[in-house]
């Protein structure tokens, strides 16, 4: 059995669902004990059970199941004891007897017994965490701390109650490997080294004695090699490249093994000083703040960490400039600065490696601030129904800057006010016109500046004179009219004149007699109208009052009292003319005292679907755009002054057939619908006989055409008319699909359909525009645009892989060693860039067009050949010197390339002056005479490949070596006295060591002490 979390620092140990557990987790009851609860337990059971009673009845049998377990467990043992994992076994247990001490006897085989595990790390009297329940009697404790003591115990579980603990058995997990150490960080470097700094990892039980140290040289391929190997926690990398990316990973090693690796960590060497950026540009200005923005310096490479220091300078502090930033980011806001005020700036950019010439100084200006509130509006002069004067006072304070413009704002009321603005100018008074009589307004100004608009004044209420009402609205019919009496309702005037309607006053006249008498007066704007005669036409007009006198009247309102409606309609007639056109005929009802004013036609498909289609004075209505056979219903109603008539009974007609509707919805089938329609062409052929579908099936000369069925209007379609234009129409039979082919390529159709029935034929379709596809394109021709000895750029087409179209590939093909052309590329770019080729190799290549008609032919073999290439770089030279005014010089030789010797170009430069050649030749030294004391000579050498053509090539130059002569005393003393011969050491400076002999010298130290050191741990501990 696996247990899962143990305690901290495990991934747990296995877990186990067992009656008990689920028990547990129910709340039915596992009681858990601590060892004091232990030792009282005893007591407690000496004193439990009454005298009397007697072994066999139920209450002791029930007294028994009560009582936990005996403590005692049989062969508990640890085996198999690992790292990581132990195995751990035990017996069952003994039940305990009743309550008087007769001895014990085994467990009732009814009650299952379970255990629970217990394990410590912690020492045998500290907290145990529970590593399993179960009723198993083995249990593989896994995910264990290496070269850990742990302390375990086992107790049983019987129904509700819980025995006591077992003996506790200790075991130690053995050492292993350490564990995976983090990955190594950049402590410092320039632009050639790198220190690199790691943490030990826990090593499990086993001293680590040494790391393991790798890296990809810088080649990015995910190949790592060995750079360091040792106890050390750091590591300096030296002679790298500037500017360049390195991959490094660790390991520990221990007496036990080797752990796994860390994850790889990529760093980067420092470049050189950058150059001077670029002056800082303007982002955003605020009254008190300044946000800039500047660029990273156009050389500086992406990799290298640059940081900037912004710099400020106030012309009325006079301290020049101050620092205001420094930080990686490219932009920076400026806070706390004067309003509208004048400031200088500039940008320095600096690395490891120095600081830059500060940028070009740019000048930028805060933003004025917006002016305070004007002064509070005043009325100037008389006040009018419809406009007054107003004045107001500057601000005190401009912001800055001066005040451009003033605005008035003007709201209606006293509530929630919703403000308008009616004056915009730089005028301290405006007259507002156009106002309301009697209405209340508030009045406030603002003012604006370069620095914004200013908060508003305080608010100004001021109310316009009242003048005489406006015009009621007309009065209406409240109702239906009757025979002698009307019921008339008017509105009040929309416009009061500033004062409350006091009263209204409504007068009436005969149409015939047209004069008018009062025949209402009062404060409702309703009245009843009594005393007319029926069926004759009236005129009614009202005017409103207030306290400033009477408005005027409002329109009139011609009203007749109400005659009856008209009678029923007699049947309709209905004949059709064509399969879309019907006409409908009836006869004038009775009307009732008031004239038919027009009839109401309703037709529709169905008869509780009607629609009116015509409402007008006319005893005869002709519909059109109908449907072919197709049943209608209709029915008509008349309508006067005083209401409308009931409908007529319902109608039926069937309309005749006709010709079939047009095709709709035309596509073009795709490629793959094509195909299948081609399939299924070839397998409905009589005879039996193979059809080829690929040969048939050519985007170029073939489309393929699908629609929807049109309605056939009562008559089956038989047929469909294809219509090309300029070439003969194709008739198809009752198909909804059709391939037209022998067509010509990348032409466009125009296409429309016809359906044809017993009747006729139909209209044609809208017109379709369809086009078929181009046929396959035409290899590029082929152009080596670059070569060098490994590498060859190819150019084709005429144009560049931005500006291509998706729908053109290109394949790139090359020949190999055995004559078969293989892809090099495949796309839509016109450049491709051919690697890790050989110098002085011809290749073959091939190259051809695909499109979506297909793959293009290959285009003529191309031959392209690869130059020789140069020698590598050499190692500094060493320099031995002979005398105070000779030294040898040597090299390291380089081997013949490919049968061709090479040569060797000596250079010697003298304190500050240029480098001059001193020797060329084949051998890798030089003695080198006539040297001046007190003077520093520097040398350098490079490698010269002699070949037919070109005759030479030159490699690049090796670093230079430094030679400096210094007189000693002695020889000083020697020219002095003129006697006694000359010591050769003291005369030849000694050669200092390189790095690659001052690494080995340490590594051998490293080694020696550490074979000291375990020969004393081997002699004076272990034994």
């Amino acid at each position: 059995m696996l247990v899962q979390d143990l305690f901290p620092g495990t991934k747990g140990l296995a877990k186990h669902t067992s009656v008990c557990k689920k028990r547990s987790r129910s709340g039915k009851g596992v009681q858990t004990r601590t060892k004091a609860a232990a030792r009282r337990r005893p007591r407690r059971r000496a004193r439990a059970g009454p005298p009397g009673w007697t072994a066999g009845t139920g209450r002791e049998r029930d007294r028994n199941r009560e009582r936990p377990p005996r403590r005692p467990l049989l062969q508990k043992q640890v085996t198999d004891i690992q790292a990581r994992s132990a195995v751990l076994t035990w017996s069952s247990p003994l039940v305990s007897d009743s309550g008087d001490g007769n001895g014990g006897s085994e467990n009732d085989p009814h009650d299952p017994l379970s255990y629970e595990v217990m394990v410590s790390n912690t020492g045998k009297d500290e907290k145990y965490k529970t590593a399993y329940s179960g009723e198993d009697l083995t249990v593989t404790l896994e995910a264990l701390r290496p070269a850990t003591d742990y302390h375990a115990r086992v107790g049983a579980l019987c129904d509700h109650l819980q025995g006591y603990p077992s003996e506790t058995v200790s075991f130690t997990t053995l050492s292993c490997e350490p564990d995976t150490p983090a990955a190594p960080r950049k402590s410092s470097g320039n632009k050639n080294t790198i220190l690199l700094q790691w943490k030990a990892p826990c090593d499990n039980g086993s001293k680590i004695q040494n790391y393991v140290l790798q890296w990809d040289e810088g080649k990015g391929n995910g190949e790592f090699e060995q750079c360091y190997y040792g106890p050390q926690k750091q590591h300096r990398v030296a002679k790298l490249l500037p500017a360049s990316k390195y991959t490094f990973r660790l390991a520990a090693k221990n007496d036990l093994g080797t752990s796994a690796f860390s994850e790889p960590i990529s760093l980067f060497t420092s470049c050189s000083v950058p150059a001077s950026p670029p002056r800082p540009a303007l982002l955003k200005a605020g009254v008190t703040w300044l946000t800039l923005q500047w660029q990273r310096p156009a050389s500086s490479p992406k990799d290298d960490d640059i940081l900037y220091t912004l710099e400020m300078e106030d012309d009325g502090s006079g301290y020049g400039f101050k620092p205001k930033y420094d930080g990686e980011e490219v932009s920076y806001t400026i806070k706390n600065l004067c309003r509208s005020t004048k400031y200088k700036f500039r940008v320095i950019a600096y690395n490891t490696e120095g600081k830059s010439v500060p940028s070009q100084v740019a000048e930028f200006t805060t933003c004025p601030d917006r002016p305070a509130r004007p002064g509070q509006p005043a009325l100037k002069g008389r006040l009018h129904s419809h406009s007054f004067r107003l004045a107001w006072e500057a601000p005190k304070d401009d912001g800055g800057s001066e005040i451009t413009k003033y605005s008035v704002e003007i709201s209606e009321g006293t509530g929630e006010a919703s403000w308008k603005t009616v004056y915009s100018g730089s005028a301290l008074e405006h007259v507002c016109e156009g106002l309301k009589p009697g209405c209340t307004y508030q009045i406030r100004v603002c003012c604006t500046s370069k620095g914004g608009q200013s908060p508003v004044s305080e608010a100004l209420q001021v109310q316009t004179l009242p003048v005489a009402p406006g015009p009621c609205l007309p009065p209406r019919v409240a109702g239906k009219p009757k025979a002698r009496e009307l019921q008339l309702r008017w509105g009040p005037p929309q416009v009061d004149g500033g004062s409350a309607v006091s009263c209204y006053s409504l007068q009436m006249a005969c149409v015939q007699a047209e004069e008018y008498r009062e025949v209402y007066q009062g404060c409702d704007p309703d009245c009843t109208v009594s005393g007319l005669l029926p069926g004759t036409a009236y005129s009614f007009r009202v005017r409103a009052a207030n306290k400033a006198g009477h408005g005027p009247l409002s329109e009139q309102c011609d009203v007749t009292t109400s005659p009856g409606a008209p009678e029923q309609c007699k049947v309709l007639q209905v004949a059709c003319k064509s399969p879309t056109c019907a006409v409908i005929r009836w006869e004038a009802p009775q009307c009732n005292g008031a004239p038919v004013a027009e009839y109401r036609l309703e037709w529709g498909a169905a008869e509780g679907g009607m629609q009116t289609c015509y409402s007008g004075p006319a005893l005869s209505h002709e519909v059109r755009g109908l449907q072919p056979a197709t049943y209608y219903f209709c029915r008509v109603q008349a309508v006067n002054a005083a209401g409308v008539g009931p409908f007529c009974e319902v109608t039926t007609c069937q309309t005749p057939c006709s010709v079939p509707a047009a095709v709709s919805n035309i596509h073009a089938l795709e490629d793959s619908e094509l195909r299948e329609e081609l399939e299924a062409a070839g397998g409905d052929e009589e005879d039996g006989a193979e059809r080829d579908t690929s040969s048939s099936f050519c985007p170029s000369s073939c489309l393929g055409l699908r629609w929807d069925t049109p309605c056939d209007h009562g008559a089956e379609i038989t047929s469909y008319c294809i219509d090309l234009g300029d070439r003969q129409p194709v008739i198809v039979g009752p198909v909804t699909r059709y391939i037209i082919q022998n067509l010509q390529p990348e032409t466009s159709y125009r296409i429309r359909i016809q359906a044809l029935n017993s009747l006729g034929s139909g209209p044609f379709s809208h017109t379709v525009r369809l086009k078929t596809k181009a046929l396959p394109p035409l290899p590029p021709r082929l152009e080596c645009a670059a070569i060098s000895h490994q590498t060859l750029k190819l150019r084709w087409g005429d144009g560049s892989a931005k500006g291509s179209s998706d729908a053109i590939q290109y394949e790139l093909q090359m020949e190999d060693k055995n004559g078969r052309f293989v892809s090099l590329y495949k796309g839509p770019c016109h450049t491709h860039k051919v690697q890790r080729l050989n110098e002085a190799t011809s290749y073959a290549l091939r190259i051809r067009a695909l499109n979506e008609a297909g793959e293009g032919p290959f285009s003529d073999v191309y031959t392209f050949t690869t130059p020789l290439s140069p020698p590598g770089p050499l190692k500094a030279p060493r320099i031995d010197c002979l005398d105070d005014h000779s030294c040898d010089v040597s090299w390291d030789p380089v081997p013949p390339m490919k049968g061709d010797s090479i040569i060797y170009t000596l250079q010697c430069m003298m304190g500050n002056s240029a480098f001059k050649q001193v020797y060329k030749g084949s051998a890798a030294s030089f003695r080198l005479s006539g040297l001046q004391q007190n003077t520093e000579y520097r040398f350098r050498v490079c490698a010269i490949r002699q070949c037919q053509a070109p005759s030479e090539l030159s490699g690049p130059y090796s670093s230079a070596a430094v030679l400096s002569l210094q007189r000693s005393e002695t020889a000083a003393g020697s020219i002095t006295s003129g006697a006694g011969p000359r010591a050769p050491d003291a005369e030849r400076p000694r050669a200092s060591l390189t790095d690659e002999q001052c690494a080995a010298l340490i590594l051998l130290l490293f080694a020696v002490i550490s074979i000291l050191i375990a020969f004393v741990i081997q002699y004076f501990v272990i034994k």
